[in-house]
């Protein structure tokens, strides 16, 4: 458990082709059903202050009490994800402990030294940073970027929803579509 968040929630794979990456997952892996999004509809995206409209594409799936999500980076805007695909990297990419209280959250990591390098919403109170991930001596950690995700509004109904969805799944169905989250 993280001294600074708590359990770690999810984990994210950038794939190049998600719907291979789900097949793969629910078929040899057993993991599912995936919940995909096509384009998530992502607000007030930044990437080091910038202002950007990205376009990502998730399926997102828990094996038992962590969350995975797939990610396919569907255009070339600046972000993390492009930064290490860039890189020659696939694969997990980032982490995410998720939050009712994302603004203490936050303060409480930007005092511990901690930095935001991307930001955005994924509906009402569905905030997301992630945190800077170079190292004090400058190195880098690919796989190793933090992601803070506030779960207190349609997202948090969702995330359970996914997780209950997967308990007791019976391999039926292995791809869902993502619910509107106006609707949760």
């Amino acid at each position: 458990m993280s001294r600074f968040f708590g359990e770690i929630r999810q984990v994210a794979y950038l794939v190049p082709h998600i719907e291979a990456a789900m097949d793969y997952w629910s078929r040899v892996l057993g993991v599912g059903p995936w919940f995909y999004n096509p384009r998530v509809p992502i607000r007030n995206y930044s990437y080091r202050g910038e202002s950007y409209e990205p376009h990502n594409s998730v399926a997102l799936a828990n094996a038992g009490g962590l969350q995975v999500e797939l990610l396919q980076t569907r255009n070339d805007v600046p972000s993390m994800y492009r930064d290490f695909q860039r890189a020659g990297h696939v694969g997990a990419q980032h982490f995410a402990y998720w939050t009712e209280n994302f603004d203490e959250d936050l303060k409480r990591a930007e005092a511990a030294g901690f930095e935001v390098c991307m930001a955005g919403e994924v509906g009402e109170r569905g905030r997301f940073v992630y945190f800077q991930d170079r190292t004090a001596d400058g190195g880098y950690h690919p796989g190793a970027t933090i992601e803070l995700s506030e779960v207190a509004g349609p997202k948090g109904k969702l995330f359970r929803m996914i997780r209950e969805a997967a308990e007791g799944w019976d391999g039926r169905e292995p791809v869902r579509p993502f619910p509107d989250l106006d609707t949760l």
